[in-house]
């Protein structure tokens, strides 16, 4: 009997999806909640995939002291005890906390105010500082607050959608196909994208402009210049609601002077361009979206203003369609802002004025209340490694991987006398340093709030028992609280108490002052807390405004009430490429990957598409340095290294590549790009500059490949000079190549894979250089090995086909051996749509058996590029290639 559905919101990205989640016998069903007003129902490929996530594999179940198994309160003892004694002896500056978008708002909440509040000091950070910290110091000079203006729905009303550095179709799906849905209703809706690569979502885009890395201050110069000179400014609003704008003009048109010089500038065909700005002027209801591509800088906060100077100077906020607007990259990315989370800010949107730091202590009744910011990400980590922080509580993230420099912050964290980890997983490249791991709660076992990029707040429901000692953070956090001695002021019995706190906060001492305030909230009961429906903020006692958009009538949140135009004077990236490296690294997200693989690396549907990391450069590039797409390349810059495999693609410009972030050292023996990426960060926001990393690449020399599969996860051999895992249906598989004896190699192999008791099957073919081998186990397929001096191996997805079987009779032996179907059933190649599990060979036969000659068609013939819809730009591509070998042939 199944149970019934639990309505709760998906943990991926900002868009804050609705999902059904139903506990059934055997595996949890997973569907879009048609009533949730971020995505009425749609669900991309990692939605769709989540209940592949939900296994215990991996999982940390009991805490662990020093590698020990212990119980909670020997560990949060122990947690107490270590912290007490470093700010005994050193003051509370050297402790920290490293937090994530992945906790709930409660959790966020708690640990903000145990640290800021009563530790008292602000060194507790988070890893949105990654992702959209620019976007919160533009936001503050330009608006006096850190508010997100606008709503989803503003993207549909808008006759002009600006799309700058966000490939909205892999990073925010749902939000894609929205925006898809609109335009085909109204044709008439036009779409720019502005990226240096030619992502999934230019197949939406009326004008792509692939914009040299770094220029985005120049174009939006460029572009209020324009608008001032040809009059499409609305001076009766700047007039009425906007300061600084001399100033900003002077600074537009010093350095963007002309179409031509802004055009050159940001090395784009002056006929694009200035068809960009005419529409930009022509059309009132204009949304520019912007996400990592902006942020992601050293001068990421002035790009910010720099497209929030266009729309301030058009008037083009407050209103239905007409709003610039910053999409987040994590589930909670918000909710962490809401709460204080990083090191700038106190809660409820509050700064470190004296103000607001007595304000917030005199609501918290706080001991001794932090007064100025704290350390910023990159900063904190720095001071792990000088010594200067002697104890930090990573919670929820992995920052081994994901900060740049990784390499110094792995030798930071090996250095720090006392690492205290609180996670989901076991085994995270982070983990691994920990003194003290606490077992947190996952998704699905959790409760509490998350807040979209759309300031819309849902629930995030329990539907899964606590496995092992899982605890949720907020217990966790409380419970040190508690032993630090500040008892009195953590006497939570679950979240909804947390967040009816966190509500009466946004409201104290407010009078409408603040952007942030959701007082209406604070008085709910535990059981409205339980059915409470997706809200957007502000949600103040007294309705002041329409929830859906800020700023309607012109006031902000500025000392004046007026809205500030910031100059800008675009700064070119602060690392160029030169010489020695002469080629410009920029880093991404994949369609369906998320961050460090936690999650999605435990699902073999969403490893299908993209299973090892991959380096995407242009083919005249590749053949310059003498790559092919096929090859392991190794990427340097003057921090680090990693390989990767190449794709020549022409989305790229020349000159230029693209790594995805996800890989992991659990994942991939040398794949993490933070180790590239050069600690360099903008000077207002602290955001690390992620898409511009000067970088030399060269052919990665091996002597055979080879593909390991095993029933149960192995670790790599180490006779693999290099190697990447990827979870498969029932099996576990390891991409190898080496440098010694493939044949010394593959007898390692035999020893490793076929105890005594195994049945042990091997061709061989020196000649060819090939040597496969299968151990079986009671009849059932436990582990078999392709080894090659050549590039032929066979097809992963029909091999791994045969851990499902319950048993290999002897006529399939040697099929499996070959690794060849035969006539057994059509091979359907890399998986194209992960939400159908669709291969490219299937697709391919679709359009040349069928005449298919539009997505659409192989849509209905099968399926593909009919779920989320980021796969249909793929599925255009081969129907483009298709139909010309056909009209070739």
């Amino acid at each position: 009997m199944r149970d019934p559905a639990v309505k709760t919101t998906c943990p991926y990205c900002g868009v804050g999806c609705g999902i059904s989640a139903r506990k059934g016998p055997a595996e949890v069903e997973i569907s879009g909640d048609s009533t949730h007003p971020a995505n009425f129902g749609r669900l991309c490929s990692k939605g769709r995939a989540l209940g592949e996530t939900l296994n215990l594999d991996g999982r940390l179940l009991c805490p662990e002291v020093d590698g020990r198994e212990v119980g909670w309160d020997e560990a949060l003892n122990r947690v107490a005890s270590g912290f007490r004694a470093v700010i005994d002896e050193h003051g509370p500056d050297a402790v920290a906390f490293y937090v994530s978008g992945q906790l709930l708002t409660e959790d966020y909440y708690v640990a903000n105010k145990l640290m800021k509040g009563f530790i008292g000091s602000a060194n507790i950070d988070t890893n949105s500082r990654l992702c959209m910290s620019s976007s919160v110091a533009g936001h503050k000079r330009a608006f006096g607050s850190d508010t997100v203006p606008g709503s989803y729905e503003d993207l549909e009303a808008a006759d002009l959608v600006v799309l700058v550095g966000s490939n909205l179709a892999w990073c925010h799906p749902v939000l894609y196909q929205r925006l898809r849905a609109a335009k085909e209703t109204d044709p008439r809706k036009r779409i720019v994208v502005i990226d240096p690569r030619r992502t999934a979502t230019c197949d939406l885009a009326d004008l792509h402009l692939p914009i040299a890395p770094g220029t985005d201050a120049m174009l939006f110069n460029g572009l209020l210049h324009y608008l001032s000179q040809v009059g499409a400014v609305d001076r009766q609003f700047m007039n009425a609601h906007t300061q600084g704008r001399e100033a900003a003009f002077e600074a537009a048109a010093d350095s963007a002077p002309s179409l031509e010089e802004t055009a050159d500038a940001c090395a784009l065909r002056r006929e694009d361009l200035e068809t960009f700005f005419r529409w930009f002027a022509a059309k009132d209801k204009t949304v520019t979206v912007y996400s990592q591509g902006v942020n992601q800088s050293s001068s990421g906060t002035d790009k910010v203003n720099a497209i929030l100077n266009c729309h301030l100077a058009t008037g083009r906020i407050g209103r239905p369609g007409a709003a610039p607007f910053s999409v987040t990259g994590q589930p909670n990315a918000m909710g962490g802002r809401e709460v204080g989370g990083l090191a700038n800010q106190l809660a409820a949107h509050m700064d470190f004025d004296p103000d607001d730091v007595a304000r917030v202590a005199r609501f918290w009744q706080s001991p001794k209340i932090a007064a100025a910011p704290g350390l910023k990400a990159v900063d904190l980590f720095q001071a792990v490694g000088e010594g200067r922080i002697k104890a930090i509580w990573i919670m929820g993230t992995n920052p081994a991987v994901s900060l740049p420099d990784s390499d110094r912050v792995r030798d930071a964290l090996a250095s720090c006398p006392f690492v205290v980890v609180s996670d989901c997983m076991r085994e995270t490249d982070t983990v691994r340093f920990a003194h003290v791991k606490l077992p947190a709660l996952a998704w699905g076992e959790k409760d509490g709030t998350v807040t979209n990029s759309e300031r819309r707040i849902s629930r995030q429901r329990a539907f899964l028992p606590r496995p092992g000692e899982a605890m949720a953070d907020w217990w966790i956090v409380t419970e040190v609280a508690r032993r630090l001695g500040y008892s009195e002021a953590f006497q939570y019995r679950g979240p909804a108490a947390i967040f009816r706190e966190h509500a009466a906060l946004s409201a104290f001492e407010n009078h409408g002052q603040r952007d942030f305030d959701i007082g209406a909230l604070a008085d709910m009961t535990d059981d409205e807390f339980a059915s409470l429906r997706p809200v957007q903020w502000p949600q103040p006692t007294i309705r002041q405004q329409d929830p859906a958009r800020f700023f309607a009538e012109g006031r902000f949140y500025t000392p004046s009430g007026r809205a500030k135009l910031i100059p800008v004077v675009p700064k070119p990236p602060r690392h160029r490429s030169d010489s020695e490296y002469p080629m410009v690294l920029n880093t991404g997200r994949l369609r369906d990957h998320w961050h460090t693989l936690t999650r999605t690396g435990k699902s073999p549907t969403l490893s299908a598409h993209v299973s090892e990391p991959t380096v995407e450069m242009q083919p005249e590039d590749a053949r310059r340095i003498g790559l092919q797409t096929g090859d392991l390349a190794r990427v340097r810059s003057a921090r680090g290294e990693l390989i990767a495999r190449v794709r020549a693609v022409s989305s790229q410009r020349l000159g230029e590549v693209f790594v995805p972030m996800h890989w992991t050292d659990h994942f991939c023996s040398r794949g993490r790009v933070g180790a590239l990426i050069d600690p360099t960060t903008d000077p207002m926001s602290g955001q690390p500059e992620s898409k511009h990393t000067p970088v030399r690449l060269e052919r990665y020399p091996i002597a055979w490949r080879g593909v390991l599969l095993t029933r149960d996860e192995v670790k790599p051999p180490a006779f693999a000079s290099h190697w990447t895992a990827v979870r498969g249906k029932e099996h576990w598989r390891l991409e190898l190549v080496g440098q010694g004896d493939p044949f010394e190699v593959f007898e390692e192999t035999r020893r490793m894979l076929a105890p005594d008791g195994t049945d042990w099957l091997e061709l061989c073919d020196t000649g060819l250089g090939v040597w496969r081998g299968a151990a079986l186990t009671d009849q059932r397929l436990s582990a078999c090995v392709f080894l090659s001096r050549n590039a032929s191996l066979p097809s992963r997805s029909w091999v791994g086909d045969y851990f499902s079987k319950t048993s290999v009779p002897h006529e399939q032996r040697l099929a499996v051996l070959a690794g060849y179907a035969g006539d057994e059933r059509a091979e359907s190649g890399p998986t194209v749509c992960a939400c159908f599990g669709v291969g490219e060979d299937a697709i391919v036969c679709a359009i040349r058996d069928r005449g298919i000659v539009t997505a659409e068609g192989v849509g209905r013939s099968i399926r593909a590029g009919t779920g989320c819809g980021s796969c249909v730009p793929e599925i255009k591509e081969l129907i483009a290639r298709n139909s010309l070998a056909k009209n070739a042939a």
